[in-house]
């Protein structure tokens, strides 16, 4: 999914000592905030978001699904803690935890759920074990993503003459907190224009740009220009080659425009309802209306570049993501690699493949990914996988419900 990156607005007159100065400016805003160690910052951020369950208002914890996904995930967040410095901290409300005991914390549930628990077996050893934390604001808005399935070459032909770049060699990235001494995470994507850095080139200006003008090698070409933006929306996709052989595309970097929903442009311009709007029926619109795609997708600047991954889809934290068992939270209100339990809504769908009807579901996830449009506490967005039923969901998902993190009692 694509990653969330703070932004800032460049003259493209932009001088170097003007960029230092430029700098040290953004660097004191940021700080003025917050000039305190990384840690603590982080800490501070989380005291208003999230406040301990008490019992009596804990969830009735079940999950609608068998484990045997769920301890993939949890494998893929307790490699996740092992790759960082044992002092990482990691905060709950008020409390902190060491990335040590998030681990033990999984450990435990891994090897709980693996003796294939009934339900009140589940429940009782999370209340004896566990607490759990919720957000202050309860409701979340949950939405779904996937992998889509495009078809392409890796050469350009005449039915594949669209390009999935990789990353330009002139984008340049920087990392604030290099320059603050422990700020908050902030970083700058722009472009190395005659030892200057300057914004990167829209979405409107790399479509009009040849292949051959942009700093970037196509990894394939596709067939389909609608799927190829839907492919930068969801972040990671697969393509099925002309030989049969199908390459995984991840998310490298954007070109740190800021995204914009064509979702609610759509809706604002009156050409569809609020009621009616979802990737189904954006996917419809333009293809009934080819000569208005390019102008709807360039009111969203935002532009992404991809690399070829050997395995499926990775999410901001370089954890696989696991079909059903992986939800992309807002990074700075949520702990990365948490252990999740939420309750909503999915679809049924009929035999000749249409959503039926919603039922409510609940089960654990881990946070593994976050997205560009998942701010806040407020929303939370689950990796569905690929196929069919991954598409509807995905398209369709907009439902409210609850969102807790599960942390083993320090002591247990």
């Amino acid at each position: 999914m694509i990653n969330a990156t703070h932004r800032f607005s460049l003259s493209k007159t932009f001088s170097h000592h003007t960029f230092i100065l430029w700098v040290h400016v953004v660097i004191f805003s940021v700080c003025a905030t917050a000039a305190v160690p990384a840690a603590s910052f982080a800490k501070s951020q989380s005291l208003p978001v999230l406040q301990i369950v008490p019992a009596s208002e804990r969830p009735f914890f079940e999950d609608d699904l068998d484990f045997g996904l769920l301890a993939q995930a949890v494998r893929g967040s307790m490699a996740y803690y092992q790759k960082l410095p044992p002092e990482t901290q990691f905060s709950f409300s008020t409390d902190t935890f060491l990335a040590g005991h998030l681990i033990l914390s999984l450990e435990r549930f891994l090897a709980f759920i693996e003796q294939n628990p009934s339900g009140r077996e589940l429940r009782a050893f999370i209340d004896q074990y566990y607490d759990v934390y919720g957000y202050k604001k309860k409701d979340v808005l949950f939405t779904g993503y996937y992998e889509p399935l495009l078809n392409g070459s890796l050469v350009k032909t005449e039915a594949s003459r669209f390009p999935v770049y990789n990353r330009p060699d002139d984008l340049v990235t920087m990392d604030l907190s290099d320059f603050s001494g422990g700020c908050a995470e902030k970083s700058v994507i722009g472009r190395n224009d005659n030892n200057s850095i300057v914004p990167y080139y829209t979405r409107r200006q790399i479509g009009e740009m040849a292949t051959d003008e942009i700093n970037a090698l196509p990894i394939a070409w596709v067939n389909d220009p609608v799927a190829l933006f839907f492919l930068q929306v969801q972040g990671s996709g697969k393509i099925l080659l002309e030989n049969g052989s199908l390459i995984n595309v991840h998310y490298i970097i954007s070109n740190g425009h800021p995204y914009k929903s064509i979702g609610k442009y759509l809706i604002d311009q009156k050409k569809l309802s609020k009621e009616n709007v979802s990737m189904q029926s954006i996917r419809e619109f333009l293809n009934a209306h080819p000569e208005e795609a390019d102008g709807i997708f360039n009111y969203n600047p935002r532009y992404v570049f991809f690399e070829t991954v050997e395995k499926g889809p990775v999410g901001c934290f370089n954890i696989e993501l696991t079909p059903g068992r992986s939800v992309a939270l807002d990074r700075q209100s949520a702990p990365a690699g948490a252990l999740v339990f939420v309750q909503t809504e999915k679809p049924e769908v009929d035999p000749s493949g249409q959503i039926s009807s919603w039922v409510r579901f609940s089960r654990f996830l881990l946070n593994q990914d976050t997205g560009s449009a998942i701010k806040g506490p407020g929303r939370a967005d689950i990796f569905w996988g690929n196929g069919p039923y991954a598409e509807l969901a995905a398209g369709f998902m907009q439902h409210p419900g609850q969102l807790y993190f599960l942390v083993l009692k320090p002591g247990s």
